[in-house]
């Protein structure tokens, strides 16, 4: 059965669900690595992308990997892969719960299935909210307009509305 949209787990209500000892044939995560780059770049960084969400939802853990890939190729094939770091700060823990149900035409007539039923496990969220970092870019001043266009990319990926922020880490503390 094919995944269902993603507006059907992007908002939610109630607790989340994350005991996964409780709860059998969660899939695991997609995403393969949370950090990618040059991580020597952490000690001379000149400028720090990051990635904000402006709403509150939930993130597929294939809408991070995305996103993930997204911003590595970008950045690997423009950059260079020893002039930036990047770091995905969120984790899916929520287990999302699906009632199949047949949704083809007359379906009605053939099931209508319990109200509120408890549901299998079909993949995993992460939630965010107002103001949490989804992905964080390290790099240097003269990349800065690819920082910014790699997190743009991203961000298409990510199902709720978000911000890029640009810091200037010559001044500040470098982490």
């Amino acid at each position: 059965m094919p995944m269902r949209p993603a507006r059907c787990y992007t908002h939610f209500s109630g607790p989340p669900y994350t005991r996964k000892e409780y709860i059998h044939g969660v899939p695991p995560p997609k995403i393969q690595k949370f950090e990618m780059g040059n991580h020597d770049l952490l000690e001379n960084a000149e400028v720090k992308g990051e990635l904000m969400v402006i709403e509150a939802g939930q993130i597929r853990h294939n809408a991070l990997e995305a996103a993930r890939v997204a911003v590595n190729k970008y950045l690997s094939s423009s950059v260079g892969d020893q002039n930036y770091y990047l770091r995905v700060r969120v984790y899916p823990h929520h287990v999302l719960r699906e009632n199949k149900m047949m949704a083809f035409a007359g379906a009605d007539r053939l099931q209508e299935g319990m109200r509120q039923a408890f549901g299998k496990p079909i993949g995993t969220a992460a939630r965010v909210y107002p103001g949490h970092i989804v992905i964080e870019v390290w790099g240097y001043k003269k990349d800065v307009e690819h920082v910014k266009e790699a997190l743009r990319r991203g961000a298409r990926k990510i199902p709720l509305p978000s911000r890029i922020i640009i810091k200037d880490l010559s001044k500040n503390e470098k982490r």
